[in-house]
């Protein structure tokens, strides 16, 4: 196996677990957009916050792993990716800062239109990173980046209907792979019997 084999194979490897990993996380955050109102996701927000918080800062690596070895193993293909693909690159960056920031301050908020402001940014950046990040892998896998070619026109690599359908599944597979457990009938029964005993003796 040549070095070049392997530094596509540890590409390769690093985006696995970038998509396994942090696809979790942003799948977390589409949960947390559509879980609801305050009371309704009051639930699925508190599984999110518990999953995500001793890992969430630190899945990211895998990102810059695949960035540092493709930029030292293949630096003329990695300048094409980045000069025909800038602007959902662009995008996707900028949505993992907002998506970071609104997840670390959300629990500092002092009201409850600043708390939802914050979860609003944070779902829907965790929507649209993923979907940037997978529009640059169905570029890239269509053939519509070509090493060497220039940047061209900023939307003309990523705006056809394989790049965007590989940004929508990325949305549906982090979504998957972080689909909150449904409650039991037994858990919802017995949550049920609990609030008329409640309502009974009050």
């Amino acid at each position: 196996m040549s070095l070049a084999e392997v530094c596509a194979a540890l590409i390769v490897a690093g985006l696995t677990a970038y998509a396994v990993l942090a696809g979790a996380d942003f799948g977390a955050g589409f949960w947390d957009l559509v879980a609801g109102g305050p009371e309704r996701g009051a639930r699925v927000r508190g599984l999110v916050q518990r999953s995500m918080a001793p890992v969430w800062e630190a899945n990211h690596v895998w990102l810059i792993f695949v960035l540092v070895v493709f930029w030292t193993a293949f630096p003329r293909a990695f300048g094409s990716v980045m000069s025909a693909l800038y602007v959902p690159l662009f995008l996707a960056g900028v949505g993992i800062i907002l998506r970071g920031s609104a997840y670390a301050l959300r629990g500092h908020a002092v009201t409850l239109g600043e708390a939802r402001v914050l979860g609003a940014t944070f779902g829907l950046s965790s929507v649209l990173t993923p979907f940037f990040l997978g529009t640059t892998i169905g570029a890239v896998a269509s053939g519509r980046v070509s090493v060497g070619g220039g940047s061209g026109a900023p939307l003309a690599a990523w705006m056809h209907p394989m790049p965007l359908i590989a940004g929508v599944l990325a949305v549906v597979l982090a979504a998957h792979l972080c689909a909150p457990p449904s409650p039991s009938p037994r858990s919802r029964s017995g949550g049920a019997s609990r609030s008329a005993r409640s309502t009974r003796w009050s």
